[in-house]
């Protein structure tokens, strides 16, 4: 293998250019208009413009332009499509991953659901076996897209309705598996790896039970509640299943465990490496993309099972451009200026997967996730303290991202008892931190600049001096010091760490107006009026877009009567549907947009006018 493509973009496409420099594979990116200037692209030894990432006839013409002998996929896109694998087939490339035909049979949810009863592993009861709730889910995909929970047949049709759509326009396939909801579950999944040469092995599992709408938010090797007896019945499924269907690559088998039955059950196979494949690979010490080129390459694995030791554990947090604390939505503009942890090796080490740069704008075109921090330590609670203490080292201004909701997740009571299973996200709120230490840490920095310089222009921008040292008054919020800091000199961009000895770091940027502050991993904008905790829908009736996106339908007409609750319109960001609801019984005054329009954050969409007014 001499050239090989990376058909996809960010952290993953830089994660896999690192490996073939190392093995001295040159490495060919592919971007569009939007990522003419991205991080992938100048990491790549070429890089080649393509209309999108999803144009199977423009991604190979591209990997046959450039002479490639391979393409790597990286996940999402178009990793699981079995057309773009056999038109690679087709054009003599290699795809590093399964054939067409494994890929068609294991990456539908329903015809891996009969390969699985047909090897022996245990499956979901679905269709008429499977009593309210539900699960429905696309039968295409992944990722938490398509899928929606139905306690009743009357939210049938809605929910049905909704995921159909999520589903063609991630996958460009509507068709629907429904199945039963485990209401308290843990998802683990485990990592096989097969040869052509007949090999298949098993590096251990991974619990991805942290997630949100089945969207995973944390991941961690090993799955840390399992008995050992049912912790070999996993892992040997997932070779049994893998083995009988004749899987070449890497791939991931998932299983929902019943916590009410002890029972597990299949759920699905990712026919691609996946996202949290990074604390695999700390607890193994395998490179598992060096082992996907040399498997596609033809070469053997090379070594048997029982040379594949686990050490330690690794906990990994995925860093979304979405507001976590503010319904998770997702957020677009230009991360000024961004701080990643430190990467460590020793006791601990930690380990950072990005490809988000200062000055990037991020876009609502392509999926939120901006990065990865992995942490792996000796035992799961130094991975966990290694992990917080790397998120309160990364610092993102200028842009809402999940990092402090993920801090305090991980530092919290319940992810340190390992007893978050994959309902618990949705039934409980993570309660956003006091903003009292960003404050002090603003306060320290503008006092002290204040201090030497008294006619400094933020005095006359809605600042002055008020009362004790340290104290600021910022259009009526109060930026307090006090005399537990430690602060650093500014760097080169202008950021003034600052110790806070008993809360953690901050990172505290100065501008014209004001400063920002990065707290725990959390952004706050003191450079005017409170901007964080934005609503959809105000007092007076009137719902905003929440995010920049497509106003995908809109069900109800000025004039009509609504009752709280109703769905007035949907939107859609980022592959993911919105609903935008009339917040109290009422007649609609006003409809802002058409469907299909693309609406800015903060349009009017709809007005609601009270039925008592």
């Amino acid at each position: 293998m001499h050239t090989l493509l990376i058909a996809n973009r960010g952290e993953i496409a830089v994660r896999v250019m690192r490996t073939a420099e190392a093995m001295g594979i040159h490495s060919v990116a592919i971007f569009t208009d939007l990522d003419a200037d991205a991080p992938h692209v100048h990491a790549a030894d070429d890089a080649v413009r393509v209309e999108s990432y999803l144009d199977v006839e423009a991604v190979v013409a591209a990997a046959q332009s450039v002479g490639a002998d391979a393409v790597h996929p990286g996940y999402g896109f178009l990793s699981e499509r079995s057309a773009f694998a056999a038109a690679l087939e087709a054009a003599g490339i290699t795809l590093v991953g399964p054939t067409a035909e494994v890929m068609e049979q294991m990456g539908r949810k329903d015809a891996a659901r009969e390969i699985a009863l047909a090897a022996g592993v245990p499956v979901v009861p679905t269709g008429d076996d499977a009593p309210y709730p539900v699960l429905v889910k696309a039968a295409a995909g992944g990722g938490g897209k398509g899928m929606r929970i139905v306690r009743s047949e009357a939210e049938m049709g809605e929910a049905l309705a909704a995921a159909k759509r999520e589903s063609l326009a991630a996958f460009g396939d509507d068709t629907m598996l429904v199945e039963k909801y485990v209401e308290s579950g843990r998802h683990i999944e485990v990592q096989v790896v097969g040869d052509t040469h007949g090999t298949v092995l098993h590096f251990f599992e991974r619990d991805c039970s942290t997630q949100r709408r089945h969207q995973k938010v944390l991941e961690e090797a090993p799955a840390p509640t399992l008995d050992e007896a049912t912790r070999q019945r996993v892992r040997q499924a997932a070779v049994d299943l893998a083995a009988h269907v004749g899987y070449t690559g890497a791939g991931t088998v998932e299983f929902l465990l019943d916590n009410a039955t002890g029972e597990f059950y299949f759920l699905e196979m990712n026919t691609r490496l996946q996202v949290e494949h990074p604390v695999t690979e700390a607890i193994t010490g395998v490179d598992l993309v060096e082992l996907q080129l040399r498997v596609a390459a033809g070469e053997p694995i090379g070594f048997t099972q029982d040379d594949v030791r686990l050490t330690g554990h690794a906990i990994e947090a995925r860093i979304y451009a979405e507001d976590a604390f503010g319904g998770f939505l997702p957020q677009a503009g230009t991360a000024t200026i961004v701080r990643w942890p430190e990467e460590t090796v020793g006791d601990t080490t930690v380990r950072v997967d990005h490809a988000l740069e200062s000055g990037q704008v991020v876009s609502t075109s392509f999926d939120p996730m901006l990065g990865k921090v992995i942490a792996h330590g000796p035992d799961r609670e130094s991975a966990r303290q290694a992990l917080v203490e790397a998120l309160d080292g990364t610092a993102i201004f200028g842009l809402t991202t999940n990092t402090g909701y993920l801090r305090t997740l991980v530092a919290g009571d319940d992810f340190r008892a390992a007893a978050i299973d994959t309902a618990w996200l949705d039934h409980h709120e993570v309660e956003r931190p006091a903003d009292d230490a960003a404050r002090a840490a603003a306060g320290e920095v503008l006092h002290r600049e204040l201090d030497a310089a008294p006619r400094h222009p933020w005095q006359g921008d809605g600042f002055r001096m008020s009362g004790p040292r340290g104290r600021l008054v910022q259009n009526g919020r109060v930026l307090e010091a006090s005399g537990w800091f430690d602060r650093m000199p500014a760097d080169a961009d202008g950021i003034v760490p600052v110790a806070l000895y008993d809360r953690g770091r901050a990172f505290v940027r100065r501008t014209r107006v004001g400063c920002e502050v990065v707290h725990a991993g959390q952004w706050y904008d003191f450079t005017g009026p409170a901007t964080l905790g934005r609503s959809t829908a105000a007092g007076d009736g009137t719902i905003t877009s929440p995010m920049p996106g497509t106003l995908l339908d809109v069900r109800v007409a000025a004039g009509d009567a609504v009752s709280a609750g109703d769905v007035l319109g949907v939107m859609e960001a980022m592959k993911m549907e919105h609903a935008l609801k009339a917040p109290f019984d009422g007649t609609v005054t006003e409809v802002g947009s058409a469907a299909g329009a693309t609406v800015a954050l903060g349009a009017t969409l709809f007005v609601v006018a009270a039925a008592d007014a």
